[in-house]
């Protein structure tokens, strides 16, 4: 089955000013977030990638700019909405300082099953729409590359949790023990039996992802003992 790479969008002007940015248009990336995007066309020039998928939010289109400006094989992105940042609802544009005294605050990050934010959507509800259009992309471009295909996603840090904690059996309450920094890489791997969870959050280099000459392909077994790595 294909290996998915989940791009956390680079370092937004939202994320320096300390703000919840939510849907809110016109955030856009920062100059350490443009340089981070850049570097990001860089550690996947060893990775032959089928397609790219992005939120509609400016902030992913810009980092995945770079890329592919060095890929024009892969046109302009699809964007699915359903990879969109968590609708925040009355939280949005206010400082996570301020949202921290809130009393919803603890059960966001304690017992995420139960958020739901007020004027917007629940984490149960975001992590459903996440997980959902991850594994139907991944259906679709299997079956149009085949099942050694390698293809982008780039999203925003809960959405990218979520999806993790799906793919590690995680119940959603744990999901913010996960972490992943602006423009990491987050790789998966779908199978008919189980996901594997190949990277989480990776800021460095990516060239072991390129699909391997001889690997099984679509195998939903573990490595007993631990895989071999990259030759």
């Amino acid at each position: 089955m294909p290996t998915l790479l989940l791009v956390r969008h680079g370092r937004s002007t939202a994320n320096t000013a300390g703000v919840l940015a939510g849907w809110t248009p016109g955030v856009e990336l920062d100059d350490t977030g443009r340089a981070q995007a850049g570097a990001l066309a860089e550690r996947l020039a060893g990775v032959p990638l089928a397609a790219a998928v992005s939120s509609p939010l400016e902030r992913c289109r810009q980092t995945l700019e770079p890329l592919l400006a060095v890929r024009p094989e892969l046109g302009e992105p699809a964007v699915d909405e359903r990879l969109g940042e968590c609708h925040y609802g009355d939280w949005t544009g206010r400082k996570l300082a301020d949202l921290a005294e809130e009393p919803l605050w603890r059960t966001v990050q304690d017992h995420a099953a139960a958020a739901a934010f007020p004027g917007g959507e629940s984490l149960r509800a975001l992590s459903h729409r996440t997980v959902s259009a991850v594994r139907e992309w991944d259906e679709k471009i299997g079956a149009e590359h085949g099942p050694d295909a390698v293809w982008v996603a780039c999203s925003h840090g809960d959405v990218i949790k979520a999806v993790v904690a799906d793919a590690l059996g995680l119940h959603l309450d744990h999901f913010q023990r996960i972490n992943v920094e602006p423009c990491s890489v987050t790789a998966i791997r779908y199978t008919p039996l189980r996901p594997f969870v190949l990277r989480v959050g990776d800021t460095g280099s990516l060239a072991s992802l390129a699909p391997r000459q001889g690997a099984p392909a679509g195998g939903g077994d573990a490595v007993v003992g631990g895989d071999t790595g990259a030759p």
